[in-house]
């Protein structure tokens, strides 16, 4: 667990709308939807990563259950 974050506590709506007046003051009026267009684009692709790799595990798992089942069948000789 993040302890430091736990010395702060959640974040309220004063601090919220001051990060915003900073972000706004630091990138400009004009450049704030498009870093917010860019963080949510890359969000996306993260999560689209991330299904793609647990859908590659889950396959991987299920081709080993396969291939255990098919070893432990009797073999007719």
């Amino acid at each position: 667990m993040n302890l430091q974050f736990l010395a702060f506590g959640p974040l309220g709506g004063p601090e919220i709308a001051l990060i915003f007046l900073i972000m706004l003051l630091l990138f400009g009026a004009k450049k704030l939807p498009q870093l917010a267009r860019g963080i949510g684009k890359s969000m996306g692709e993260f999560k689209k990563a991330r299904e793609e790799f647990e859908d590659e595990i889950k396959k991987g798992a299920d081709d080993l259950d396969v291939k255990e089942a098919k070893d432990k069948e009797p073999r007719d000789s």
